[in-house]
């Protein structure tokens, strides 16, 4: 039989630099139903925000659900990283 041995690695998350980040926001607000206007997805919360001031200044609706979005890797410690690279690929 083949054993295994699982030992604790300390792995840090970080955002995945290579990626954009997404923004986004929607109008939640109505009694019965909600307006549901969407500002649409963009790189930075800049052109959301704006979307949103707008939005408020047409409507009045002041209630949004804003979602962000990005990819994160994780990232071994440095000496199981420099481990791996000397052994190929694996630690």
């Amino acid at each position: 039989m083949t054993r295994r041995v699982f030992r604790y690695v300390p792995f840090t998350i970080e955002q995945d630099q290579t990626a954009e980040p997404e923004y986004e926001a929607r109008c939640v607000i109505g009694d019965e139903t909600e307006c549901g206007a969407k500002s649409g997805t963009h790189r930075d919360a800049g052109p959301v925000e704006d979307w949103q001031r707008r939005h408020t200044q047409e409507t009045g609706h002041r209630r949004y659900r804003r979602n962000f979005g990005d990819y994160a890797v994780m990232q071994p410690p440095a000496e199981l990283a420099e481990l791996a690279r000397a052994n190929g690929g694996t630690a």
